[in-house]
């Protein structure tokens, strides 16, 4: 189930809610009872390796040939 992080306007506090996709836009109260909160734009990074080569053939900026 994802997790959406939330700050509340009121004390200041971060804290995060797990809940369905469906419930997304859904408010969430603070922890310490406030109402008053703005849910947080959460950067996702995917990391690892890959051992395809990139699309384009590679060769920098512009894939290769295009940029002399």
């Amino acid at each position: 189930m994802p997790r959406y992080e939330y700050r509340c306007r009121t004390c200041g506090t971060t804290f995060e809610v797990s809940r369905p996709m469906a419930e997304s836009s859904a408010p969430a109260d603070c922890p310490s009872g406030h109402d008053d909160t703005v849910k947080l734009l959460s950067a996702v990074a995917v990391g690892g390796t890959s051992s395809a080569p990139a699309a384009g053939g590679g060769g920098g900026c512009c894939g290769g040939g295009c940029c002399g």
